[in-house]
């Protein structure tokens, strides 16, 4: 046993980290396998200043962000990618192998992992079969969860979770955080809970322009919250979050050309989403739910089958096969006109060959 592996925290032995889309597999030239935004575009960036630290927090980009999602800027908090939010929230509200947070899967793998690497247990409350809340189950179990992570839109499956049901949890677990990751909301602008936080105290949002503003490279996300949440999260921070280039960036994606742009963007999207949809709907693939993201999620006979010949033909989706419930499924990132050609032109050769 190497000195290492003697020195690490006991409960990381058994850790096996999250299997992130870029970690997990390579190669390839489409890639629909990380919901990234099939869109790149160009930043004048300024290197004068790279010399100094950046700010704790950028007012620039807070206020941006604070403008876009019609929030107060005390309400806000930037980090790299709602990812640093999820285990902020951790560090700050979890004492390890004593405090749990509360997940309703299948949904974003992360939430467990932090948990898990920060000493947390964690519960599960699995979705209904129309992928939706358990009220029921969740409220048995949440008493003393300190936090709960509901994902809507969901990833994996695509849909968003009702309204009145995140409502009645955040009325019944009055003693936990409910923290609504919002990484897909461009998509269903109008499903957001973000206008909930005066009404409260215990909503945590979440947010990232890794999506539909098409920054995944530049790891920049969002936690919005009432001020006292804000305070505690600062409190376990970096003190240089973002880089300078970062917020440069951001900040330029938040102006209002930027913005018009991400709508532009997202209406592209879905229609290309429509398009693969219609294509495929003669094909053996059951669509898990409706999409309300730049993602589809398909139930196939054979998905490991499915997954070796696409990566062949160089292309990568996601197996999320391993999924509480989605056994033999595979999720699909809507790209660009052409990537979705050839997408949609595999698998059809592959259900053909099969057939």
């Amino acid at each position: 046993m190497s000195l290492a592996e003697q020195l690490q925290r006991p409960h990381l032995k058994t850790l096996v980290p999250y299997a992130s889309a870029r970690r997990s597999m390579s190669g390839g030239s489409v890639w629909l396998n990380a919901n990234e935004s099939p869109y790149a575009y160009d930043y004048a960036l300024d290197c004068s200043q790279l010399n100094r630290y950046p700010a704790f927090q950028s007012q620039r980009l807070n206020q941006a962000y604070a403008d876009y999602a019609n929030v107060r800027l005390e309400q806000v908090l930037s980090c790299r990618g709602s990812d640093e939010a999820i285990e902020l929230l951790i560090k700050a509200f979890c004492e390890p192998k004593q405090d749990r947070v509360l997940i309703c899967p299948p949904t974003y793998g992360m939430y467990a992992i932090s948990a898990q690497t920060h000493g947390a247990d964690v519960v599960s409350v699995p979705l209904t079969s129309s992928y939706q809340l358990d009220l029921d189950a969740i409220k048995a179990r949440s008493a003393d969860a300190r936090l709960i992570f509901l994902c809507s839109p969901s990833n994996p499956v695509g849909n968003r979770l009702a309204q009145e049901d995140i409502e009645a949890v955040l009325k019944f677990a009055t003693t936990s955080l409910v923290v609504v990751d919002e990484a897909y909301i461009e998509f269903c602008a109008e499903a957001s809970v973000v206008d909930w936080l005066a009404k409260y105290p215990n909503l945590v949002v979440l947010r990232t322009l890794s999506k539909a503003f098409a920054l995944a490279g530049a790891r920049c996300g969002f936690a919005l919250a009432n001020e006292d949440v804000i305070t505690v999260l600062q409190k376990v921070l970096a003190p240089y979050p973002l880089p300078d280039l970062t917020i440069q960036i951001a900040s330029q994606a938040l102006s209002p050309v930027g913005i018009e742009r991400v709508q532009a963007d997202v209406t592209c999207t879905v229609k290309q989403r429509q398009r693969i949809r219609d294509e495929l709907a003669e094909l053996p693939m059951a669509l898990v739910a409706e999409s309300e993201t730049n993602f589809l999620l398909y139930r196939v006979a054979d998905a490991d089958s499915l997954m070796q010949t696409m990566q062949q033909n160089g292309i990568l989706i996601r197996n999320q096969s391993a999924q509480v419930g989605l056994d033999n499924t595979v999720r699909i990132s809507v790209g660009n006109e052409r990537e979705n050609t050839l997408v949609i032109d595999a698998l059809k050769c592959f259900f053909g060959d099969t057939q």
